[in-house]
């Protein structure tokens, strides 16, 4: 038997049978169906990460209190920082600009304007924020090194705290009180939007002395340090490092990168979406059971034409090549039609959803060969059998 007359006898085989073909391939399509989706969620997932982090701004080292572990990122943080805004100028050495250092000082507090208010964070930093961070002022301007050294209440609002408190007014030159405290509004920043789910235009931004001030405070909770290129990235991180370890010796810093966050992010994702596609992968494997399980009714009901094929001369490989067609292109259908559905749902959850969905074009083309891998895999079984029949016996068979 050729290959051609094969796959013609399988779907004629098929065809005789279409409901019960198509019952069969249900948890082939809802298996293949699952992995798509959930697949495409985590592709989506890791892109939209991806780019909240390099939306932070572009080779970026953040100097932390505490030891970082990549393998396990919730331990090693201490619970008070012990960095200073004096060890700004040591990061700045080892940088050799002091342009591409800024500290970082934050916590909520609530902002009112007038007989408007609302909760943001507040950022305490220094003058060198909008280009360490890549955040241009759209109004006004940000404030200065002498802003910072003086601890002058100057304050600049995020796009999204601007339109709370003042709407299509000008903020400029407007009192706010952050806090209890009363501020004057210098600038607005650019729109930025969500970073890990966290609005960075709901902010506002004063410097860190008058920041440390106004929350009682003598420390900071973080550098953020520019790296003039990408290259010098991974050896400019420990310098920072070596230099506050020398400095003090008896404390414990990190200097992560963002591919550093993004390996940690990455994995933990990687990790969710290989659990959840094992779990959608059950009801593809259930699926291939149930394949096995109609292929050895198949074998069953057609006893006497295998006995009158093999007694006409069919060889055991021609019916065995016969019956696991007949399976690869159940499941191989089934996985077509999956992929389909896979595909439509993952657009649509991305159109209707919060949840971000990402098809990769790798997906659909593992699916199918999955889909007729499991073919093969639980077709193999009801095909020998049916190809060790004997013909004799067979034709015997009512």
């Amino acid at each position: 038997m050729k290959g051609w007359e094969a796959f013609r006898v399988a779907v004629d085989a098929l065809r005789g049978n279409r409901l019960r073909s198509l019952l069969t391939m249900l948890g082939v399509i809802i298996g293949i169906a699952a992995v798509v989706v959930v697949v495409s969620i985590g592709s989506g997932a890791r892109q939209q990460i991806e780019s909240q982090v390099e939306g932070l701004g572009s080779n970026l080292i953040l100097v932390v209190p505490g030891q970082f572990d990549t393998a396990n990122p919730t331990q090693g943080a201490p619970a008070v920082s012990t960095l200073q805004f004096s060890d700004g100028r040591l990061l700045a050495d080892v940088v050799g600009d002091e342009s591409l250092v800024t500290a970082r000082v934050t916590s909520g507090a609530v902002v009112r304007a007038g007989g408007v208010e609302t909760f943001v964070t507040v950022q305490g930093s220094d003058q060198n924020l909008p280009e360490v961070f890549t955040r241009p002022v759209a109004q006004g301007s940000f404030f200065t090194a002498t802003d910072v050294d003086t601890r002058r209440r100057v304050a600049v609002l995020g796009s999204g705290t601007a339109q709370t408190l003042f709407g299509a007014a000008d903020p400029v030159g407007r009192q706010v009180t952050v806090a209890g405290t009363r501020f004057r509004v210098v600038g607005v920043l650019a729109e930025q939007g969500e970073s890990f789910g966290v609005s960075q235009d709901n902010e506002v931004h004063v410097p860190v002395t008058a920041a440390q001030r106004l929350f009682g405070v003598d420390r900071v909770d973080a550098f953020a340090v520019k790296s003039p290129t990408s290259a010098q990235v991974p050896e400019l991180a420990g310098q920072l490092w070596r230099a506050l370890k020398d400095a003090y010796p008896d404390q414990e810093f990190s200097a992560v990168t963002q591919t550093q966050i993004l390996g940690v992010i990455g994995d933990i994702l990687g990790l969710l979406t290989l659990v959840l596609a094992s779990i959608a992968g059950i009801s593809l494997l259930v699926g291939g059971v149930g394949v096995s399980n109609i292929m050895l009714v198949s074998v069953r009901e057609r006893t006497r034409e295998i006995g009158l094929r093999k007694a006409l001369g069919a060889r055991q490989r021609d019916v065995l090549v016969q019956f696991l067609v007949e399976a690869v292109l159940l499941t191989s259908v089934g996985g077509v039609i999956g992929i389909a559905v896979g595909v439509g749902g993952s657009l649509l959850i991305g159109q209707l959803s919060p949840l971000p969905a990402v098809v990769e074009w790798w997906s659909p083309v593992v699916a199918f060969v999955v889909s007729a891998a499991v073919g093969i895999f639980f077709g193999v079984v009801p095909a020998r059998r049916a190809g060790r029949l004997d013909p004799v016996v067979a034709l015997r068979t009512d």
